[in-house]
């Protein structure tokens, strides 16, 4: 019990991890969202290759290109995102994206929703709408809207990963499938890409510690969990975020943002724990 704890702690702080790395990189060095894309997905692929590798398996064998293309897609949008969110909205926007999108399958595939999930759904939505709303403290708009596509790509991509077998294996495949998409993007943007040590030293650490060991540290102890609380579990990923980025970022925590968190998350739990 004491290692499925730890090791959980350790996959949360993975999560987290991603967005204050990327978030930094853009913010305080000179490397550029397609730059930090490409060199993320290249290192995530290249230990997840090398772990598959150890244990007997070849780098290919799982994944598929719709769920590569899925990883490049949320991996891309989210380093974009992140030049104008902070840490703790971005993770929030993130995180409620996700659900929305594993939800809004469940109903496109006809799951039924209680009068309490209906509920939670809604106060999440409500939460959701509240942090977007113009105002002062409202994220930009662009950066709102490329954090959710990223959430919806994530989504999707979980959605395929559950027919795909072993998911270290899986995650692997799809890594090494979302290289040549990020090629592409790193041969487009070449005229305007920027690399400097520090940023591509964030951008190798996103990948290849909180994105490819976090993924393949996380599936290893989920089955030690039931599946209500893996996903309640992640609820404290945006939560781990804010506090990262007041503590090492200095970004401040509005009013607004915990409002619209507590509703939010507090509607994601609802349809989570409320029986089917």
């Amino acid at each position: 019990m004491q290692r499925t704890v730890v090791l959980t702690a350790l996959a949360m702080l993975a999560f987290a991890g991603n967005s204050l790395l990327c978030r930094i990189a853009l913010r305080d060095t000179a490397i550029d969202a397609a730059s930090f894309t490409v060199l993320r997905i290249a290192a995530g692929a290249l230990v997840l290759a090398i772990l598959l590798r150890a244990r007997g398996a070849r780098p290919t064998a799982g994944g598929s290109w719709p769920a590569g293309l899925m990883l490049f897609s949320y991996a891309a949008f989210f380093s974009f995102a992140y030049r104008d969110l902070s840490a703790a909205t971005g993770a929030l926007l993130l995180f409620g994206a996700v659900q929305m999108t594993m939800m809004g399958f469940g109903l496109f595939s006809g799951e039924r929703l209680g009068p309490a999930k209906l509920a939670g759904l809604a106060i999440a939505l409500a939460g959701l709408i509240a942090l977007l709303l113009p105002g002062l403290a409202a994220p930009p708009l662009l950066g709102a809207t490329l954090m959710i596509a990223a959430g919806a790509s994530w989504g999707v991509y979980s959605i395929l990963g559950k027919s795909l077998g072993n998911p270290t294996a899986a995650t692997g495949g799809n890594f090494l499938r979302a290289m040549p998409f990020a090629a592409a993007l790193g041969l487009a943007a070449m005229n305007h890409s920027s690399v400097d040590l520090h940023g591509a030293i964030y951008a190798v650490l996103s990948g290849a510690i909180t994105s490819g060991l976090g993924y393949a540290l996380w599936y290893a102890v989920l089955p030690s969990l039931k599946a209500t609380s893996a996903a309640i579990i992640q609820l404290s990923v945006p939560a781990i975020a804010a506090l990262g980025g007041a503590l090492l970022l200095a970004e401040p925590i509005t009013m607004r943002l915990l409002i619209a968190s507590a509703a939010i998350l507090g509607g994601i739990a609802v349809t989570m724990v409320a029986k089917r």
